[in-house]
């Protein structure tokens, strides 16, 4: 390992993947599930070198276990339940479950050739969906230290984030949020500094990141990601247009209204809505936006509370969709007297330099051999390794919409 150890804590991850996780592990412990990489940059190049780096770093991230004083945080948060954090006692990450190689791609003009980075990840799902954060953490950290000088990108993230506190101090930003930059940060000695600089300001109220809660004494918040209703198409017997509805009701089953916030686009908004009944919505503390116009998509669900009786001031609107600053205040200041309303903000703030991030993502992809996709809001957001299948999900989704069942 040319590098040192990246992942020094099975706790830096995002919240998200325990809550997910304790669901699975009290429910679903015989699914399968296979997860790939894919980064959407084009022209993104990997080497032989960083590869083998990567590599190692996964050899040392499957020495980790947790340490007590991780699993007695754990304990500590009143949704995490006892037995669970038994099991993670005995948990580790497997390393037969992660296949990590570069395939050539392009010539480039010194005759080598350029390299795609292929990850695969399979195995029982209650287990191998813990490697996501974990190795995106792995694959940024990698990239940025050995393609740029990463001394100079750190000084120009020291002055944007410089810049955006002075924005915040001076009262330009009015509005609240929790920092979820761990999937595409720079690297984690600069999510610390970040976190650490951010929590001294009003404005911010936590982190996804669940190491960087516990050492800092914040909050830590998240609450389920799309992998966790794509699970459920792979169940069988489940009908496809009607697995939202069963995440969202074996999630209320686990957590009886704490962890509360309800991810609206898995299978689109509109399908989402149509499960989003009056007891599911006074049951959920608030929704999730994460793809599609946040506007529209503010509005539709402002008038959903309306139209079921419910005050949307009593409930939260998180947004949390590739945004920055100023994004986020032009939404605030739509909505701010009509809902609650937070934001979570990701590598705006854990990767801002003077190089454009990468957009790397680790999705599942099948649960015990069959396909499993989102659809989301914004079409170019779904990831399938089976377009026919896609396609058929689109119409089950489109079927319910029609017929209004």
């Amino acid at each position: 390992m040319t590098l040192s150890p990246i992942i020094i804590s099975l706790l830096d991850t995002d919240l998200y993947k325990f809550n997910m996780n304790q669901v699975m592990f009290h429910k679903h412990t015989n699914l399968n599930g296979t997860y790939l990489f894919k980064c959407r940059n084009k022209d993104v190049d990997f080497t032989d070198e960083m590869v083998k780096e990567i590599n190692a770093q996964i050899d040392h991230l499957c020495t980790l276990t947790f340490k007590e004083e991780e699993l007695d945080y754990l304990k500590s948060l009143r949704f995490i339940k006892s037995d669970y954090v038994e099991f993670l006692r005995l948990w580790r990450p497997i390393r037969k479950y992660v296949q990590c190689w570069r395939s050539p791609t392009r010539l480039l003009p010194d005759g080598t050739h350029a390299g795609e980075l292929n990850i695969k990840i399979e195995g029982p799902l209650f287990s191998v969906m813990q490697f996501e954060i974990y190795l995106l953490e792995i694959v940024n950290e990698v990239y940025f230290r050995m393609r740029y000088n990463y001394l100079k990108l750190v000084t120009s993230a020291v002055k944007r984030l410089e810049d955006k506190i002075s924005a915040i101090h001076d009262g330009k930003y009015t509005f609240n949020f929790a920092e979820f930059g761990c999937r595409r940060r720079l690297s984690r000695e600069w999510q610390e500094e970040v976190v650490s600089e951010l929590l001294k300001t009003k404005n911010c109220v936590g982190t996804s990141n669940v190491y960087l809660a516990m050492k800092y004494g914040c909050k830590p918040i998240g609450t389920y990601a799309h992998e966790y209703v794509q699970m459920y198409q792979g169940i069988p017997g489940v009908t496809l247009a009607y697995t939202n509805k069963m995440a969202m009701d074996e999630w209320f089953e686990e957590y009886q209204g704490d962890n509360g916030t309800a991810l609206t686009d898995t299978l689109g908004t509109d399908l989402f809505l149509r499960d989003f009944n009056k007891l599911q919505a006074m049951c959920y503390s608030g929704v999730r936006h994460d793809s599609g116009d946040p506007i529209e998509w503010g509005e539709k669900i402002i008038a959903h509370y309306q139209e079921l009786g419910i005050d949307p001031m009593t409930k939260t609107l998180l947004f949390s969709d590739s945004l920055d600053f100023d994004k986020a205040q032009d939404i605030y200041n739509h909505f701010k007297d009509r809902a609650k309303i937070s934001f979570g903000i990701g590598t705006f703030l854990s990767n801002d330099t003077d190089v454009p991030p990468l957009n790397i993502v680790i999705k599942l992809q099948y649960v015990n051999g069959h396909p499993v996709a989102k659809i989301s809001d914004t079409p170019g957001k779904a990831m399938c390794q089976k377009s026919d299948y896609l396609e058929y999900l689109k119409n089950a989704v489109e079927y319910r919409l029609k017929e209004g069942i």
